[in-house]
């Protein structure tokens, strides 16, 4: 039996180099998982997707606080350590918290993914820190590339998330993409990075991808004018990506849910906040998107199509961690889990091959205004992280030790 590691490094190398067939793999796997496990009520089948409850440690000395996500499935079983600091998380946000105990350092979020075959024997121990923002971004991207127009993004971070939801949309939609709009708190080392990375993408690899005119930017609350230009940016995107581990709102919900804001139809993706204390959607979007819209009405005031539901990664996790969901008072009936909508390109093809009349359900997702919210869960390490080792034993990448 062959053990694979892989380090954070090697897991980059991967992935910042994937073709577009190698992604959709990667995303057909991802989305087959999360349909099994949406869809899926037979506890005792083998073949059902386990997914406990995530448990926690508390260490004194550091602050450090760690998760730890277990999963089971047909591919076989895994669990990911994740190690965070609630010191670090805050002082990000505010740096007069910095000042309240000197002694303890900020620990960078980190971790590592242990990997399991169906037998129980080790398989793999991949490094989780690209992994994570990895495989929170293809989730995403299970809604992108439902979408009819991805022109211009607005994203909120400037970290690894952030970073991976734009990549990915580069590489699945770069030829229509025109526009990147980064909005952050500060002008920091890190978002001044995150234009770096883009920057320094080799240019044969723009070209390939169809993105080499696409322009980015970067707007912090010290740019002269910042509500005008946020809000033009805001109103002006396809896609609208919130990629911060924020304790307010990121936008004043006025500017999409204005009669001006509901023209167009928008993905809205929020994957930064994971605790009951934290928010980046506005209440008045969510109450927005999840209330019944008579038809007629709509159709008058040519309002984007609102769906009546939020998107969730887990309906579980959402009622539990997702802090705007909590705020305003979002019940089950009024979510519906991302596994269920994922396999809706059987149904496009099915009407497609016999000339039906197009699902709503589908044009909702493909052109109205569409809220995603992602609390996380340990399946997607799982399965993505199989097919990561998987990928990277094809292209011998990592640490391959034999008889482990």
């Amino acid at each position: 039996m062959t053990f694979t590691v892989l380090t954070d490094h090697q897991v980059g190398e991967i992935l910042e180099n994937l073709t577009v067939d190698e992604l959709d793999e990667f995303r057909h796997v991802l989305a087959s998982a999360l349909h099994e496990f949406s869809n899926s009520t037979d506890a005792g089948d083998g073949d059902v997707y386990q997914q406990p409850h995530r448990i926690t440690t508390f260490h004194s000395a550091s602050s450090a606080t760690t998760l730890y996500m277990p999963s089971c499935g047909p591919e076989g079983m895994g669990c990911k350590a994740w190690l965070h600091a609630e010191l670090a998380t805050v002082v990000s946000l505010t740096s007069s918290v910095a000042a309240q105990d000197a002694n303890v350092k900020p620990i960078s979020p980190t971790g590592v993914v242990n990997l399991f075959r169906p037998d129980g024997s080790p398989l793999g121990l991949v490094h989780a820190s690209t992994l994570t923002a990895f495989r929170t971004a293809l989730a995403s991207a299970c809604l992108l590339h439902r979408r009819n127009h991805v022109k211009t993004l607005t994203v909120f971070g400037s970290g690894s998330q952030a970073y991976w939801h734009v990549r990915l949309a580069l590489l699945m939609r770069g030829s229509t993409i025109r526009h990147v709009h980064i909005i952050n708190r500060r002008f920091s080392d890190r978002a001044g990075s995150i234009l770096k990375k883009f920057t320094i993408v080799p240019a044969s690899v723009k070209e390939r991808e169809g993105w080499p005119h696409a322009k980015f930017s970067i707007l912090t609350p010290t740019f002269y004018d910042f509500d005008r230009l946020q809000k033009e940016q805001i109103r002006s995107a396809d896609v609208i990506y919130c990629c911060t581990p924020s304790r307010q709102e990121l936008f004043d919900a006025s500017i999409l849910t204005s009669h001006e804001g509901r023209k167009k139809g928008r993905l809205i993706v929020a994957v930064g906040s994971y605790t009951p204390e934290m928010r980046e959607l506005p209440e008045g979007l969510l109450q927005l998107v999840t209330k019944p819209h008579d038809r007629l009405h709509r159709h008058f005031h040519k309002h984007a199509d609102e769906g009546g539901v939020i998107i969730v990664d887990t309906l579980d996790g959402a009622m539990k961690e997702a802090g705007e969901i909590i705020s305003a008072k979002i019940s089950p009936h009024q979510m519906v889990e991302l596994g269920e909508l994922v396999m809706l390109h059987r149904l496009a093809v099915e009407e497609s091959d016999e000339g039906k009349k197009e699902d709503g359900l589908a044009r909702w997702l493909r052109d109205g205004t569409v809220v995603y919210k992602s609390v996380g869960l340990g399946l997607m390490d799982l399965v993505v992280g199989m097919h990561l080792v998987k990928l990277a034993n094809e292209k011998n990448v990592g640490t391959q030790i034999e008889g482990f």
